[in-house]
């Protein structure tokens, strides 16, 4: 039975660089992915089921349609086979959390599907059907980290980034982004100069550090735990940055080793969502 791992996806620096005539926000973004995320598994069957398990499986209790359902429909249109397997989803990210739990969800099901259907579609075929279930989509397929463009959907490789230790952690409120778009106020950035090569984590942060988030000052309106979990994460010894990551309310920080996240993590209040550690291998 083919499974696959959903990485959460972390936005080292966001920026609102303009707006389409649909109302959809242009971004600037690098995006990394971390150690801690969903699992997705397929088994043949002669329908299409789902079901979800996990620490935090009782958010999408109420979900009539899941993305992961939506993916396998999508791939089996793309490649002409019957949508008919029995998925299994493990639910570790909290959703509605600006570190792209559904997309990678939705990414890790397109996956094992192609595995277990055999559809041989490759990476650029898949990043193809992904961009139709969501913007965040396409950079899930194959989870490395890269510089996002357009709505999220034009993908470019990201520069080479040191070794650091990551520390993720949710205040468990769940924030739709298109309620934080329409909390933004203010004009539009101008995208991001990339770096030459980083030495180190400290180099990394500092040059992250003037970039910013551009959703950030609106999610904190929304939701004002948010900068309270911004700034018990910068009060953590070796904090080298704290920034929201997407559109909340998960917040990072950078360390500089993963050690060091993971021992910081387990500090933070124990009613938050917190996880601290590496990125996953090849990031």
């Amino acid at each position: 039975m083919p499974s696959s791992f959903a990485a959460a996806k972390v936005n080292l620096y966001l920026r609102v660089t303009g707006r389409r005539a649909d109302g959809y926000h242009l971004l600037d973004s690098l995006a990394v992915f971390a150690g801690v995320g969903d699992e997705v598994a397929a088994a043949p069957t002669d329908t299409l089921t789902l079901s979800v398990g996990g620490p935090e499986a009782g958010a999408l209790a109420a979900e009539a349609d899941n993305l992961v359902l939506r993916a396998a429909r999508a791939l089996a249109t793309e490649a002409g086979v019957a949508p008919y397997a029995a998925l299994t989803l493990t639910k570790r990210l909290p959703v509605a959390s600006g570190i792209g739990g559904g997309s990678a969800d939705a990414a890790a099901a397109l996956r094992v599907l192609d595995a277990l259907w055999g559809t041989a579609a490759g990476a650029a075929r898949l990043r193809r059907v992904a961009a139709t279930l969501g913007a965040d989509v396409p950079v899930c397929v194959e989870s490395r980290p890269a510089r996002m463009g357009g709505i999220g959907e034009v993908l470019e490789e990201a520069p080479p980034l040191p070794r650091f230790g990551l520390l993720l952690a949710n205040p468990r409120i769940a924030l739709a982004t298109p309620a934080v778009f329409r909390a933004r106020g203010g004009g539009f950035s101008a995208p991001a100069a990339m770096p030459p090569r980083l030495a180190d984590a400290a180099g990394l942060a500092a040059w992250l550090r003037p970039l910013g988030n551009d959703l950030e000052a609106a999610a904190v309106s929304l939701c004002p735990a948010v900068a309270d979990v911004l700034a018990a994460i910068a009060a953590r010894p070796g904090c080298l940055l704290a920034r929201m990551s997407g559109s909340g309310a998960t917040c990072f920080g950078i360390f500089p080793d993963p050690a060091a996240a993971e021992r910081e993590a387990a500090a933070l209040p124990g009613g938050w969502w917190r996880w601290g550690g590496a990125l996953i291998p090849g990031s």
